[in-house]
């Protein structure tokens, strides 16, 4: 937990805040971590989660630039898509680039003042 001025903040929240991710997003990215390429329907059970709730966090997640989509081409037609979450070390250093981001800000609005 990390403590400023008056408020505590929790790290989940932080990493929340820092992707403008909801709950499920958040625990999507969290099971994910240190697993090979997956399916949605793979997560989903994994999870105990619909498929579609699974689907809408992952899409997001990729638009976060968080999860990395590949596209397998099936023999007889069809794909199926596979995602693979970056590693932690790469999600960490986006999240303190985004803090860092938010605190060159607060010394901006403190000097403008």
């Amino acid at each position: 937990m990390i403590s400023f001025a008056c408020k505590k903040i929790e790290l989940s929240q932080l990493i929340k805040c820092s992707f403008g991710m909801n709950k499920t997003e958040f625990n999507v990215m969290m099971y994910m971590l240190g697993k090979e390429e997956m399916r949605v329907e793979e997560i989903a059970q994994g999870m105990t989660l619909e498929r579609s709730t699974v689907q809408k966090a992952i899409k997001n997640l990729v638009e976060k630039s968080i999860v990395h989509r590949s596209q397998e081409n099936l023999e007889k037609g069809g794909y199926l898509f596979r995602y693979l979450i970056k590693d932690k070390p790469v999600i960490k250093r986006m999240v303190l680039e985004s803090v860092d981001t938010w605190q060159r800000k607060v010394v901006d609005e403190i000097n403008r003042w």
